[in-house]
């Protein structure tokens, strides 16, 4: 039986991220992200992938990397913890990872394709956990960490910055749809 995490499973910084999360079933929320995700990506031109509400802010392209490159690390730490591996986990700086995304490179297609796979792969991984080992606890970027807990953070984690896409970059009535980009004008 799923449960929400307890505040000791994880960083107290992580609260608003696991508060995001309704009921207990942050596998169905994982899934049901997917889809609504990349709905709404899907309504985006080229062009607004790579716009930044600021100049000093985030692309959407860095944006999604950044979810995947977070979703990725937190998955990485539940495997090992999971697999009751002991070995304090270091932390990570996502504002390195951003300088080296090289995201100008890359085509909304291509990081749609990378986001599904992380999903995919992330889904597949908490399926299959025990009960035992959801509730496994270790150590990451120095806090105690449950495997149910980074489950919810990941969730959280994209269900915040969707909200960012959505509030500050392009409000879904602003979108463009794939069907509008194609027609032609007059």
């Amino acid at each position: 039986m799923l449960r929400k995490p307890k505040p000791s499973e994880y960083a107290k910084y992580y609260g608003t991220y696991v508060g995001y999360v309704k009921g207990k079933d942050f596998v169905k929320h994982l899934i049901d992200l997917r889809a609504s995700t990349i709905k709404y990506l899907s309504n985006l031109s080229d062009e607004q992938w790579n716009h930044r509400y600021s100049p000093e802010k985030w692309s959407v392209k860095e944006v999604l990397l950044h979810i995947i490159d977070t979703e990725r690390i937190f998955t990485y730490r539940a495997l090992r913890i999971g697999r009751n591996d002991k070995t304090p986990l270091a932390g990570f700086e996502q504002n390195d990872y951003v300088n080296f995304y090289e995201s100008d490179k890359r085509t909304p297609a291509s990081i749609v394709a990378e986001y599904k796979a992380a999903r995919s792969a992330t889904i597949h991984l908490y399926q299959n956990f025990s009960k035992e080992a959801l509730n496994r606890i270790g150590k990451a970027s120095g806090y105690d960490v449950s495997v149910l807990a980074l489950g919810f953070i990941t969730v959280g984690h994209e269900m915040h910055h969707v909200k960012i896409l959505k509030e500050r970059y392009f409000p879904v009535e602003k979108t463009i749809s794939v069907e509008e980009q194609s027609e032609p004008s007059d």
